[in-house]
């Protein structure tokens, strides 16, 4: 089943796309840290929003679906910003197996 690919003018929103980078931290774990990628073209759309109590503290989880040109090798490890908004990515998809439209649902990071 052909679906429809959005248009390129629909992409109107530029992100970065960050990769994990990990270094020891002298007591045998590992920091995690970003650093900046390619930057990216594309759309995005909110999916649903929710709230929880989480220790005790209120805790509001967003998520949103974006698509970008597809793009290999993306993976749950890295993450998208646009300005300073950071979205963890959870899934990626190729909704019709064209390579044409990468689609990433992600979840908003609260600093």
């Amino acid at each position: 089943m052909k679906t429809r690919s959005q248009p390129i003018g629909a992409r109107a929103r530029r992100f970065i796309l960050e990769l994990p980078q990990e270094n020891p931290d002298g007591f045998g774990g590992m920091i995690r840290s970003y650093a900046s990628g390619p930057q990216v073209w594309g759309a995005m759309e909110m999916l649903s929003g929710s709230e929880r109590v989480r220790a005790d503290r209120p805790e509001q989880a967003l998520t949103h679906r974006i698509t970008l040109r597809y793009r290999d090798g993306v993976t749950g490890a890295m993450r998208l910003t646009l300005g300073l908004r950071r979205f963890a990515i959870r899934a990626t998809s190729d909704p019709d197996g064209s390579r044409r439209d990468l689609v990433c649902l992600v979840e908003e990071m609260r600093a």
